[in-house]
């Protein structure tokens, strides 16, 4: 039997002939359900996921039970490259059985193929590759970190990323593609909050002008936080759930209103959240509370191009084919690690399409190429200086 010398195989070459393991490492993820909501799912699938890794890297993940929610994190020494993926998914219990995993002519199916653990599986793929071409050594500076509740806002593991990207040369983020391949050189930086009015309530036949609608006085609300938007600067400020009232015969002594607001910029984030805080009520019988606020920074295109034009020269390189760039209005945990001036590049993980619905897929065919840039990215970045990848 002869030994390969990877050394003499090219990059893609070699991601070429780990093709087959990708394929059936992503089929068991798939077929572990891993509902964010479920912290007993998403521990049943982390300890899968540790299994895995110290199989394809001979080295056991730590873990992190934070708040009842399990991350997983391998790290080589001082990291100077971070990998960030996610193990969580939107998919409810059950959903294998409408949409079962499979490959056919080349299209993956089956719930969070494409969001995102196929970009999970990428990365623990891309570095086994290193190790056979360099040895141990070769993962030097490397830490990656498996979350388990990106889809619910990040909300105990942001602590861990924010601190393991510190000091970094860049994140990668696994997340899945834009349209075409398309990696993500900006997101738009998210903010939530809930507006609560407070009246007073009253009989709505027999005395309603000794009440104090809070309905009423949430649509005056409503109206001046539209308002707060700015379409020109990409700001969305969208007033979503509604609730008020409790009978239809009373005054409504209470309503509250949830807003999503997306931003491009740190300043327009901080505007908006000045003006929430200012609202005046127009009764002013009737008491305001403002809730919530950023749950993640923008992350400005300024913080990943530097990493971009590498990838670019990667891409050429390696035989790897053009990429593209691309901003988006979702929110991932490259926003945390671009919030604290880590140089993020985000996208590196499937190419596919239907995040979140049920048209959700993976292109097999793009597999070998979004991991061989990945193990390149990595390789140059685990020894370069932060300076460098601005």
């Amino acid at each position: 039997m002869t030994t390969i010398k990877w050394q003499d195989v090219s990059l893609l070459a070699h991601c070429e002939e780990r093709l087959p393991l990708i394929l059936a490492d992503l089929e068991l993820l798939v077929n572990c359900e891993s509902p964010s909501y479920d912290f007993q799912a998403v521990a049943t699938s982390a300890n899968m996921i540790a299994d895995l890794i110290e199989k394809r890297l001979g080295v056991r993940p730590e873990t992190f039970e934070i708040a009842g929610c399990r991350h997983l994190r391998l790290r080589f020494g001082t990291p100077r490259v971070i990998i960030l993926t996610h193990h969580d998914t939107v998919w409810p219990h059950g959903t294998l059985n409408a949409i079962p995993f499979s490959i056919v002519d080349g299209v993956i199916r089956g719930p969070g193929c494409f969001d995102m653990k196929l970009g999970l599986v990428q990365a623990i793929h891309a570095l086994a590759v290193l190790r056979e071409r360099g040895g141990d050594r070769a993962l030097d500076g490397v830490s990656l970190l498996v979350t388990g509740d990106e889809e619910t806002g990040s909300t105990t593991s942001r602590a861990l990323i924010e601190s393991e990207a510190q000091g970094c040369a860049g994140a990668l983020v696994l997340e899945a593609a834009g349209d075409g391949g398309a990696l993500k050189v900006e997101r738009k930086g998210v903010s939530n909050y809930r507006l609560t009015v407070d009246g007073r309530a009253a009989h709505a036949g027999l005395e309603p002008e000794k009440g104090v609608n809070a309905g009423v006085e949430l649509a005056h609300q409503i109206l001046a936080i539209e308002t707060l938007a700015d379409v020109a600067q990409g700001t969305s400020v969208t007033p979503t759930a509604l609730r008020a009232g409790t009978t239809t015969n009373t005054v409504p002594a209470q309503a509250m209103i949830d807003v999503d607001v997306r931003v491009r910029s740190q300043a327009e984030q901080d505007r908006v959240d000045l003006a929430m805080r200012s609202l005046v009520p127009i009764n002013p019988a009737a008491t305001l509370a403002v809730t919530g606020g950023v749950n993640r920074p923008p992350m400005e295109r300024g913080s990943a191009l530097g990493l971009f034009a590498k990838a670019e020269r990667i891409a050429n390189r390696e035989g790897l084919g053009k990429i593209a760039a691309i901003g988006v209005g979702g929110a991932s945990d490259g926003n945390f690690t671009a919030g604290i001036g880590v140089p993020t590049l985000d996208g590196l993980g499937a190419v596919g399409g239907g995040a979140h619905a049920r048209s959700e897929h993976a292109l097999a065919g793009m597999i070998t190429t979004r991991t061989a840039l990945v193990t390149a990215l990595v390789e140059e970045l685990r020894v370069s200086d932060p300076a460098s990848a601005c």
